[in-house]
């Protein structure tokens, strides 16, 4: 469980008794039921990740809402966008394994997340991954009821593939933008799970290739979101 279930659950519970004391046991019950919501919604169960080369994983549980083109400082990519809602489990995964070398925090509103102009609108953190020949951004988007977007790496940080990176309270969104040459494993409507969903497998040898011509051309720039 995420250490902020205990901090939720237990407050809620030393109230529960405090209105137990002063009013009647039954007043008790829905703060006792709130509290077994929030310790249920903090939970973090383990996740078996899987070791192949070259696959991208889902950062998130949710549904896959949209698969559309993109374009992240002049690149074209593919997003995929994974809607959580309160009943998912929120805690945040690393795509694939590499070194973090940008992270971009955005204050903003909060849209349904649902809503397509909360992918830009909204309050959001992006994170740029490098690793595995490969280069993935993905964002942690707050949604309608989310107020707080916790991200527990910084820059330089080595993550592994499916590492635990933070989480999102309590409704959102996370984007994933992939190489457009990526072999989506996914589509629309499906369900995945963070860490252990296959969203993609990418060809590394030729994202190898293309950086070795972007280099010989003048040197390649790095991505991350702008």
């Amino acid at each position: 469980m995420v250490r902020d279930g205990y901090y939720y659950g237990l407050v809620l519970l030393a109230a529960a008794v405090l209105v137990g004391w002063l009013a009647a046991p039954l007043w008790a019950v829905p703060v006792v039921l709130l509290a077994a919501f929030f310790l249920w919604f903090f939970r973090d169960p383990n996740r078996v990740i899987p070791e192949e080369v070259g696959l991208v994983v889902s950062p998130a549980d949710g549904k896959v809402t949209d698969i559309s083109p993109a374009t992240v400082n002049g690149v074209r990519r593919t997003r995929i966008s994974i809607f959580l809602n309160v009943f998912n489990v929120h805690v945040n995964r690393s795509p694939i394994a590499g070194v973090i070398s940008d992270v971009r925090y955005q204050k903003g509103k909060f849209l349904n997340a649902m809503n397509s102009a909360s992918a830009e609108q909204n309050e959001q953190n992006g994170v740029t991954v490098e690793g595995e020949g490969q280069t993935i951004v993905f964002k942690q988007i707050a949604g309608l009821l989310a107020r707080r977007i916790v991200f527990t790496k910084k820059i330089g940080d080595t993550v592994q593939r499916g590492e635990r990176i933070g989480l999102i309270k309590f409704g959102s969104r996370v984007d994933v933008l992939l190489d457009e040459a990526a072999n989506l494993q996914i589509k629309v409507g499906d369900h995945v799970q963070g860490g252990a969903s296959v969203l993609a497998y990418v060809n590394t040898s030729s994202i190898n290739l293309g950086r070795e011509q972007l280099a010989a051309a003048g040197g390649e720039r790095k991505q991350g979101p702008r």
